[in-house]
């Protein structure tokens, strides 16, 4: 996903991101602004590899949802559409992250004074889809 949206968003996208920060540890996010896409902003999560359960993959994953909601929150967004983070090349299984992913985002939108209002999952499959929808 991270690379559809770098070439949708455009070379400004990944100049602004450098310009702006030093990388982004695993757990952590940054935001740039939306490019060539029809966003205002980016928000770049970044979840952790794989390994094998036993190295805070679920709680640097739970993190990155964490930094990326509260930075949309910080800029007044009101919907927000994020990935599967880490279950692609990192490896991470699906059906550990979605069950993260989505508890992660109901306490987003349930925090009190939140600009959020709609959090959607853009997933890659219909497989995706559907551990998505078991664990909602």
């Amino acid at each position: 996903m991270d690379g559809a949206i770098h070439r949708a968003g455009g070379p400004e996208l990944m100049r602004e991101l450098q310009e702006r920060y030093q990388g982004c540890p695993p757990g952590s996010a940054v935001i740039t602004g939306g490019g060539h896409l029809p966003a205002r902003y980016v928000i770049h999560a970044v979840g952790p590899r794989w390994r094998d359960g036993n190295h805070g993959e679920r709680e640097l994953l739970e993190s990155a949802y964490r930094s990326a909601f509260a930075l949309a929150a910080e800029h007044s967004c009101a919907s927000v559409a994020a990935p599967a983070i880490s279950t692609g090349i990192y490896g991470f299984p699906i059906e550990l992250a979605a069950p993260l992913a989505i508890g992660t985002a109901a306490t987003a939108l349930e925090a009190p004074g939140t600009s959020l209002r709609e959090i959607t999952f853009a997933l890659f499959s219909d497989q995706d889809l559907e551990v998505f929808a078991r664990a909602l």
